[in-house]
Formats: structure tokens, C-alpha cells, sequence
């Protein structure tokens, strides 16, 4: 392969900058661009201090370089890290010196796709790396650096062992009829099924956590004009992300922000007040908080506490009666809420919370309410059962039916060899999760999602 080469730091100004390079010419074309000060051949994992330069003897910048050498690199490939002066044009200056020299740019991904298909890492790990950059909570990056440590693929390899084995037994129960133990194999492999089944079904069923830690919780503040949402949506970020006036319909499209309670995240929607519209532009960004709501996993339902319902609050008590909903009874500082003992209120059966979202009064509550609704803290992501990646929910349900399909065959008397297919199946399918048994078409697809330099 390749000697390939990449900044692998972010675009931009900074303390430093990093230009990676592996593969088996790495050191021979640092020697052509890198002088150092100590001419001695550094070891694995050490860094020497020296100087860039280009064609011309040119110093170009001044560095520290680090060596890592076959196969104990990254990507088990002969590796360098040149540790640069931040900034696009040193760094950039030095990339272009490494592709004049023989190296070839690298493609998104590429560094940590050769670490999978040199066999350091597998697929799962390879996608938590990616997972780890993109979190946006501290939970969200402990689950992602558990299946970087390899605890997923670990219960998926144990269920894989688990089946080998059984598959083993069925085979000799075909290879030796002679011996008569079939109706002992369908026994035995039925208990083994049912214990893979249920593995399978913890793995899956995780999934719903794990959407949770790696998408958070989409979160739609609603409420009419003037209710206050744009002030609380202030109150939770910490800062006047929204315009908040006296003037009604102020808010005409939604504003989205991310913030992190307990440890997960919500997506939070700062919708347009909710009425009667008087022009066009204001009545498309209505229509659109409608549908926010319908798809909304959490509704805050605001209302001004000093005064009393009317048509558009009713319409809001309408629009959240079969979702997830806290209901604000805002403007607390001012007087004591009208709203208290109004039956609509207290019919509609969500959780009540008296505040106010202007001086933030209260907001504890309203995040303790979220926290045990979603019970936040009851998310444990240090066993390495918990998956965060749809394409890993995909595979294990798929596993689940062809597990299904083997038990049917049992309970349909079919001949025991029927089974191994369905077994197949599933271990093709777990494969297909740790990298074992994948097409190049979702490798790349898997690893064009990463940055360059990765």
C-alpha cells in the first residue's frame, strides 16, 4: 500500500498542528524533509527535535517529530506524527513537502481503516473512534470509549463462541446418525438458543438508550406568543440565544440549540408562538411547530401563570395530550398562578412545574423532572452492552430472526440440518457488526464518514 499523509489536526489557527504519515516509506521520506538536531536513529515511541526544510534547505518550521515503527503504530504500519506550529499555511506547507517526497494524500478515514484491515482494531472499534469525536455528552463518550476498549465485540464474540459450539454438536449429530441423539441435539440446541436469543434481545433492546446518549433528546419548548419559551430556552443555555420582546410572534422560525443534563443530551427547538397568524411568513413557522411537536420524544408546554387560558393554550393542551410533556406555569416571580386548580391542566395528567423562566427560578426542577422520566441516571454504559449505532441495532435484530427461524424448525420437527442454516445466518450477521464478515462497499461507506487524518 501507499504511504499516505494528512494534517491531522482542525482547520485553523492553534498551539500546534499535526501532519501524520504511515506506511512503508514513512521514514524514508521524513528523512528527505525532516533534519534533526541529533542525527542518531531515534526508537519506537520517542521524539527528536529538528527542523523542516524544503527542496531549497529552506527551514520551513521548526518541530517535534514522533516515531512509531512496525507493528506497533496506530495503524500497525510504520508511522510519524510531525508536530508543527499551528496554522494552515506551516501546515499545509509541510503536507505538500511529504506528497512531493512520495507520499500520497490520505482519504477521510484512511489511518484508522488500515488499522481495522491490518487486524488491531475491529469494525465496532473502528466506528466507536468516530462516535468518541462526534460526542456531544460525557455519557455518549464513555459508551463510545468502552467499545473502543473492545467490551461490545466481546459479547458478541462470546455469543459467536457460543454458537460455533453448538453448531459443532448439530454437525456431528449429521456426520454420526448412526448414534441416534437427535431428539437429545433439539433439546440441547433449543436451551442454547433460547440463551442467545435473550443475549441478543439485552444487546437490542439497549438500543433505545443508546439513541439517547448518541442523538439526545429532542426537545420542543412550545407555548403562544409571549409565554415565555424564548426566555427559558435563555434560561437553560446560559446565554440570550433567543430574541425575547414584548412584541408578539418575535419568533418566526425555530432556533436549535444542544445542551447536557445528567450527562445526556437534549436537542432543544425554541418553536414560533403558537396562534392565529396575521401574515404568511409568521403562519408557515406555526405550521412548522405543529409538526415539531408530532415528532418532538419531549414537549416543555409553557404558559403565562398570570392570566388565563385561552383558544391557543387549548390548541397547545390538544397538540401534547398523547406525547412526553412537562407543563411550565410560567412567571411565577410576578404573582401567584391563575392556572393552579384549571381542570384542563390537571386533566391532561403531565407533569405540573411553577417557575420562572426569565430569572430561572425553579429550572432544578424542571431538569429533575426530565432526569426521571428519562431516567437518565439509571443508564449505565460501563458493562459494553449498551450499542449507540443503528447499524449495529439492524444487525442484531437480524440475527434475532434467523435465531427464531432455528428454533421454528425444532418445534416444526424438521430435520436437524435445517438448523445449521439458520446458525449460519446469525453468525454471518455478527459478523457483519465486528468486521468479520462485511463487504467493501459498507467498509468505505463506514470510514468516509470520518475527517481526514484519521
Amino acid at each position: 500500500m501507499d504511504t499516505i499523509a494528512a494534517i491531522s489536526t482542525a482547520t485553523g489557527n492553534g498551539g500546534i498542528g499535526i501532519i501524520r504519515l504511515s506506511g512503508k516509506e514513512t521514514f524514508e521520506i521524513l528523512n528527505k524533509v525532516f533534519v534533526p538536531k541529533n542525527e542518531k536513529k531515534a526508537s519506537g515511541y520517542t521524539m527528536k527535535y529538528g527542523h523542516i526544510i524544503d527542496a531549497n534547505k529552506n527551514i520551513v518550521d521548526e518541530v517535534l517529530v514522533s516515531y512509531f515503527y512496525e507493528p506497533k503504530s496506530y495503524t500497525t504500519e510504520n508511522m510519524c506524527e510531525i508536530n508543527s506550529h499551528g496554522g494552515f499555511v506551516v501546515e499545509r506547507k509541510i503536507l505538500e513537502l511529504c506528497i512531493a517526497n512520495g507520499a500520497k494524500l490520505a482519504e477521510p478515514g484512511e489511518f484508522t481503516k488500515r488499522a481495522f484491515l491490518n487486524g488491531r482494531i475491529d469494525l465496532v472499534q473502528a466506528e466507536s473512534i468516530i462516535d468518541l469525536i462526534n460526542s456531544k455528552s460525557e455519557k455518549e463518550a464513555r459508551a463510545s470509549i468502552n467499545q473502543l476498549e473492545g467490551k461490545l465485540s466481546k459479547n458478541i464474540n462470546s455469543i459467536k463462541a457460543n454458537l460455533l459450539d453448538l453448531m459443532a454438536d448439530v454437525e456431528a449429530s449429521i456426520d454420526y446418525p448412526e448414534y441416534d441423539i437427535e431428539d437429545v441435539t433439539n433439546n440441547k440446541v433449543l436451551d442454547a438458543l433460547n440463551t442467545i436469543e435473550s443475549k441478543l434481545y439485552n444487546i437490542s433492546n439497549s438500543f433505545k438508550n443508546g439513541k439517547i446518549l448518541r442523538e439526545g433528546i429532542k426537545t420542543a419548548i412550545v407555548g403562544k406568543p409571549n409565554a415565555g419559551k424564548s426566555s427559558l430556552l435563555n434560561t437553560i443555555l446560559n446565554e440570550e440565544r433567543a430574541i425575547v420582546s414584548e412584541i408578539q410572534g418575535t419568533t418566526r422560525d425555530t432556533i436549535e440549540e444542544f445542551v447536557t443534563i445528567e450527562g445526556i443530551t437534549l436537542k432543544l427547538i425554541d418553536t414560533a408562538g403558537i396562534r392565529n397568524a396575521t401574515d404568511e411568513i409568521e403562519r408557515i413557522g406555526v405550521n412548522k411547530s405543529k409538526k415539531i411537536i408530532k415528532d418532538a420524544e419531549l414537549v416543555i408546554a409553557i404558559f403565562d401563570g398570570t392570566r388565563d387560558l385561552e383558544e391557543e393554550d387549548y390548541e397547545i393542551l390538544e397538540l401534547i395530550k398523547d406525547k412526553n410533556a412537562i407543563i411550565i406555569l410560567n412567571k411565577a416571580d410576578i404573582c401567584d398562578s391563575k392556572l393552579d386548580s384549571n381542570e384542563k391542566i390537571i386533566n391532561c395528567h403531565k407533569n405540573i412545574i411553577k417557575m420562572s423562566a426569565k430569572n430561572g427560578d425553579n429550572i432544578d426542577k424542571l431538569y429533575e423532572q426530565i432526569s426521571r422520566m428519562y431516567q437518565i441516571n439509571n443508564i449505565e454504559v460501563d458493562d459494553g452492552d449498551i450499542i449507540t449505532n443503528i447499524r449495529h441495532k439492524q444487525q442484531i435484530d437480524e440475527a434475532i430472526k434467523s435465531v427464531e427461524k432455528a428454533k421454528e424448525t425444532i418445534y416444526n420437527g424438521m430435520p436437524i440440518d435445517i438448523i445449521e442454516i439458520y446458525l449460519k445466518q446469525v453468525l454471518t450477521e455478527l459478523g457483519k457488526i465486528t468486521g468479520d464478515d462485511v463487504s467493501e462497499d459498507i467498509i468505505n461507506e463506514i470510514f468516509s464518514k470520518f475527517c481526514l487524518g484519521k
